[in-house]
């Protein structure tokens, strides 16, 4: 469908009812709600449905259906996602816990792949993440570093990524503004240069940094340089290059990433999620014709697109 390349979405969010956010307590939209009131809370919603209706207009997106699936209709229309886009699999990163996602990836192993997603700094975190790839066939880890309440390189954290090293799965790492417009800003965790000891600690371990580091590219691009066990991913919109100095867009993204770091260490995704979406077709079709228009080699196109994520999650292209 692509031009003949076999494309692997890296990063997509499975649409569950189920509670997505893995941490202590209540998750960051209630806490917040918890402090300031409801009252001021949703003011602040409305602050960021207008930057949402923007960035879905811009796309062409409808907003969210209101019908009510089950997760089992859900996998079944993701499943045919997959298929009518020509897409060799796609990798959930959240999926409402991890025995949840696994019943939802067991239901199309073909296709699906799924992503380990407890608390970082849970008692017992690294026997899970063990228990998630081992009995419920994860592949991956990953984790939104803005919305943990403690230090990403806290060595509390280190027994999680003795095990992902033994595993041997790769980790993916959200740093950098988090959500659509109105999200996070700042947080002690929103700085990609946070992982710089961990991953120098476990260089056996692959981290990525999605959606190009998400606003902090100069810091991003020092991470990669300094670890050469981090890679990015190029999922979402990327409408955060709006709120960024100079004049960026995702072909200068490529361009700059290409150039320090090589197409082994890029890897597609699209960050879809929702229905009526679903696969946020026009993110490749943008980003294929970047790659196409810096005259990348073909070999280097199928390495973004699919070839690195096959390899990341030990799959046949």
């Amino acid at each position: 469908m692509y031009n003949g390349l076999k494309v692997i979405d890296f990063h997509v969010h499975f649409p569950t009812r189920r509670e997505w956010f893995m941490g202590p307590g209540p998750n960051p939209r209630q806490q917040y709600a918890d402090r300031v009131g409801e009252r001021r809370a949703r003011v602040a919603r409305e602050f960021a449905m207008s930057y949402n209706r923007q960035w879905r207009a811009t796309w062409g997106f409808e907003g969210p259906e209101r019908g009510s699936y089950s997760d089992e209709e859900q996998a079944d229309r993701w499943a045919e996602e997959v298929r009518r886009y020509g897409l060799r699999a796609v990798g959930f990163v959240t999926g409402g816990g991890n025995k949840n996602l696994a019943s939802i990836i067991k239901r199309h192993p073909d296709i699906f792949v799924g992503f380990a997603h407890n608390y970082l700094f849970d008692e017992g975190a690294a026997d899970e993440v063990r228990r998630a790839v081992r009995e419920d066939g994860m592949k991956a880890y990953k984790l939104l570093a803005p919305s943990l309440d403690r230090p990403v390189e806290d060595e509390a954290a280190y027994p999680v990524w003795e095990a992902c090293a033994e595993l041997g799965i790769p980790v993916l790492i959200h740093f950098g503004i988090q959500g659509s417009g109105g999200g996070i800003a700042w947080h002690q965790n929103i700085n990609p240069l946070k992982l710089h000891n961990v991953a120098k600690d476990f260089p056996d371990v692959t981290f990525v940094v999605p959606h190009f580091g998400c606003a902090w590219i100069r810091e991003t691009l020092q991470l990669c340089w300094a670890c050469g066990n981090v890679c990015i991913d190029t999922s979402g919109s990327n409408q955060w290059v709006k709120w960024v100095d100079g004049e960026w867009d995702t072909k200068k993204l490529f361009r700059k990433y290409m150039e320090t770091i090589g197409p082994e260490r890029i890897i597609f995704g699209t960050d879809s999620s929702y229905f009526p979406r679903g696969f946020a077709e026009p993110y490749i079709k943008q980003q294929i014709r970047d790659v196409r228009e810096l005259n990348y080699r073909e070999a280097d196109i199928q390495l973004i697109f699919g070839g690195n994520a096959a390899r990341l999650f030990n799959i046949e292209l």
